[in-house]
């Protein structure tokens, strides 16, 4: 009985975790269909004429499916090797906050929206469609924000402190006669001027606060360029932290993709790396 729960459990796993098979790739592209009209049917319900006329049928097919996806993180942590890692992995997460808004919507009115994190699990296509190979540069990006944590920080502290400033000023100048009521309620005209977005719910009346609010505005566009900046040479040193040192013996060009085989200007083969 024990060998036969065994293979039950293998072919299932096969067929859930592993697209390699007809079988497996049928039920990922099978899945990906109904994530698709999840998120769609999620998306209609929202609108108030499709609400209206179709909410009946808009639930029916909501948990209809909200029931499919529960059954399918029960049979993914059946079939899984070590459920508890399955739980904790990103997907493993992913899939459980896709079924959790619907029985949440039972005690809070308006929860079920919360189910268009489904659209999180489409980044499964990538596994399915073999794009793996792609994610890879995604490590870069993550690589150049981390190592461009400290300096967002602080450039996140400086502008609050402008916009803080500036606000404050703003304040004094125009004050509540023009709309500015506050100081938080400046300080948020001032994140609106500094940023470039400009909503035109409050604008200064005054000569010196037009100066100031010209001020902001000249300000805002050198600051979007910071944190590019910031992030570019983040990902260029991560870049340049995957690339190998290996010279190549016909034309001598360094600075290779570290799995590259050939060298990028002649196509001469490549050495292989020290200690491989």
């Amino acid at each position: 009985m024990s060998d036969r729960r065994a293979a039950w459990r293998v072919t299932l796993g096969n067929v859930i975790y592993n697209n390699d098979t007809r079988a497996g790739r049928t039920f990922d592209l099978l899945l990906i269909f109904l994530i698709v009209v999840s998120v769609l049917v999620v998306m209609f319900d929202s609108v108030s004429g499709f609400h209206a006329r179709f909410e009946a049928q808009l639930d029916v097919v909501e948990w209809a499916l909200t029931l499919l996806f529960t059954l399918e993180y029960v049979l993914r942590l059946i079939a899984a090797r070590h459920p508890w890692n399955y739980v904790r992995s990103f997907f493993g997460t992913v899939d459980l906050l896709s079924i959790l808004p619907a029985y949440l919507a039972l005690l809070i009115p308006g929860a079920q929206y919360l189910l268009i994190v489904r659209v999180l699990r489409l980044l499964r296509i990538f596994r399915i469609l073999k794009l793996v190979r792609y994610l890879s540069e995604a490590s870069v990006l993550t690589q150049a924000l981390r190592a461009s944590v400290a300096k967002i920080i602080v450039f996140i502290a400086v502008v609050l402190t402008l916009v803080t400033i500036i606000g404050t000023l703003m304040y004094v100048i125009e004050g509540p006669r023009y709309g500015f009521t506050s100081i938080p309620t400046s300080i948020y005209w001032a994140i609106v001027t500094l940023t470039t977005v400009g909503y035109g719910d409050i604008a200064p009346k005054t000569p010196w606060g037009k100066g100031l609010a010209s001020l902001a505005m000249i300000l805002g566009y050198g600051i979007i360029a910071v944190p590019t900046g910031i992030v570019t040479v983040g990902i260029a040193q991560a870049q340049a932290g995957r690339r190998s040192t290996r010279p190549c013996p016909r034309c001598g060009l360094e600075r290779h993709e570290a799995d590259a085989r050939y060298c990028r200007r002649c196509g001469e083969t490549l050495p292989a790396e020290a200690g491989t």
